[in-house]
Order: structure tokens, then sequence, then C-alpha cells
């Protein structure tokens, strides 16, 4: 089978024509939208991106994972730092970030997969390993330490080191967020995919079948690990500036799981719908917080649209839009 032919195979024609008007509208989109727009927009991708990322381990695998901010935070701390303290650029520094991370990834997976831990078992795991991290980070002198780890602002646009204004950093994550996307509808359509979703299930039942359960999980983590490093890549040169407590703490991996779970898990599209609408309306009640004076409005509204999804939607809101708009995806 071609690859065009996995890819569109099965997918409604009203859902092509959706898919591609989105691209069409997303590469547009700079030249409709102002400097405010444009950041929104950009925060929209990010975290669509890395909800994506993150909808690998639980969505199709059914491994929660509350420390996924390990790797965004590994992969940006070593790429910023080859680039600080040598010079290398991060296209090639972005190897190196991704290998630390998948590397991370791995000792967290086969200690906690080798030793069959599951669900909020597994979950604090991963949060012991991001708060591990954090503490070494924060006495590492390479790394900046407490103090953080700071990048050169440079306007000038230099794709060669990613430094630039919005509009380069704004192609890059949309690059990422579409190839991310084509990545996961690739992985889906095959056996590995498969095996993901049986193991998600039941794995007990998956093993009895035949399913290589621990290489499977395993396989997700690491692929989970490697763009969750690459949007860390993206996100240190983006802004500029690395903090241990921020760069590896556990709030920055629920943000993680935000997009994908108010979406729909194990949905292609979930994360994006989902990263549309906690960013947009994040971004609201941030202004609101700021005109009214109530501090952590935007934090309260996270916490009731979890409550309401999963009270009402828990299979996320894009199943539900899709169906009425006759797009036809559902959770696998």
């Amino acid at each position: 089978m071609s690859l065009l032919a996995r890819l569109t195979g099965g997918v409604p024609a009203r859902s092509l024509w959706g898919l591609g008007l989105l691209l069409v509208l997303l590469l547009v989109a700079p030249a409709l939208l102002g400097k405010y727009g444009l950041s929104v927009l950009i925060l929209v991708l990010y975290f669509a991106f890395v909800g994506q990322a993150w909808n690998i381990m639980m969505g199709f695998a059914g491994q929660l994972s509350l420390g996924h901010a390990l790797y965004a935070g590994v992969g940006g701390y070593i790429a910023a730092g080859l680039f600080f303290h040598y010079g290398i650029g991060p296209w090639a520094g972005v190897f190196v970030a991704v290998a630390a991370a998948v590397a991370a990834g791995s000792i967290v997976g086969y200690l906690g997969f080798r030793f069959s831990l599951a669900g909020v078992y597994f979950a604090l795991l991963t949060i012991a390993f991001s708060e591990f991290t954090r503490i070494a980070f924060d006495h590492w002198g390479w790394a900046g330490g407490s103090g953080g780890l700071f990048l050169k602002v440079d306007a000038t646009s230099d794709i060669l080191n990613l430094r630039g204004g919005p509009l380069l950093f704004y192609y890059v994550i949309l690059a990422l967020a579409a190839g991310t996307f084509v990545l996961c509808r690739l992985l889906l359509e095959s056996r590995l995919g498969r095996y993901w979703l049986a193991i998600r299930e039941d794995p007990e039942a998956a093993q009895a079948v035949g399913v290589p359960v621990l290489r499977c999980k395993m396989f997700a983590i690491m692929i989970s690990a490697a763009l969750t490093a690459l949007a860390g890549v993206w996100n240190a040169f983006y802004y500029n500036n690395l903090f241990p407590e921020t760069a590896f703490a556990m709030g920055r991996s629920i943000e993680f799981t935000l997009a994908p779970i108010i979406g729909g898990l194990g949905t292609l599209f979930g994360p994006i719908v989902g990263a549309v609408v906690l960013t947009g309306l994040g971004e609201i009640f941030t202004d609101l917080s700021e005109v009214f004076h109530i501090s952590g409005l935007k934090q309260i509204f996270y916490g009731l649209a979890l409550l309401v999804i999963v009270m009402y939607r828990p299979a996320g809101v894009w199943p539900w839009i899709a169906d009425r708009l006759g797009f036809g995806e559902k959770r696998r």
C-alpha cells in the first residue's frame, strides 16, 4: 500500500477537503492576523503539537504520563546549552537533545513497564523522574543552575540558528504540528498502532494473543519523548530562556495533557481542537483576570473545563463535533 493510500484510506472526502482548507488558512494566517493574533495562534499550534505527542502515550497506548515536562526540559536545555556554550546550531543540537530525551524515556519506561507499573503508579514514576531532573538541573552549572540559561535575543531572521521574529517560529511550529499529525496517522494505520490500541483496551489479552507488550510500550514512550523534546527545543529558542523550576514543573506536564483530554483522547484532531479551545478561551480569561484583578482566573477556567468535559463529554469535544459535521473521526 502506498504512503498516500495509508494516509487517506477510509477518510471521508469531506474530511480531506476540510483538512486541506485548514492547512491553506494556516499558511496564509500571518498575513491576515496582527502581532497579538499571531502570538495566540503560535501557542495554539504549540499545544496542539505537544498534545499530539502526549496523545501517543495515553490516547494510543493507554499509558498515563504526568511527567512529560522531563522530555521537553531535557530537549530544550541540551539544544540551548550546546548553542550557548559551543555555538552548535539547533538543527544539529536537536539530534543530541532528542537522543537524550529518548534515553530518559527509555529509563522511565523500562523501570515502569518491566515491573508492571500502570495507571496512577506509572504516573507517579514519571512525576518523580521529572522532579529528580529538575533538582539536578537546579545545581548544574553548565545549564545555568537555578539562575537560568539565557540565549541572545536576535531579531534578524536566521533560520540556520533559529533566530528571528514570531513569523519564523510560527512556520517552524506549523511544520512540526503538521508533520506530527501525519506521523500519528501513519502510526495508527501501522501494525504498531494496532498493537497499541490492543494494549490500551486490555494489555493482558493483547499479551495472550502474542502482542509484544513491553516492546510496544517502549516504542510509545520513546516516540512520545522524542516529539516532546522537539517541542522543548522550539520553546527554548522561541522564549530565549530556561529555568529548571518552570522547564520541569508538573504544571507544565499538566498543560501538555489538557488539549488531548479536552479535544478527545485517541483521536487525531482532538489535540488540535483542544488547543484551540484552551488557548483561545485561556487568553480571554487572562485578559479578564487583569481587568477585574482576579488572580488565577485562567487556572480556574482550566479546572472547570476539565470538569465539564469529564461529566458531559467524556470522549472529548472533537468526536461530538465530528459527528455533527459529518467528518466521522472517532476515538480509536
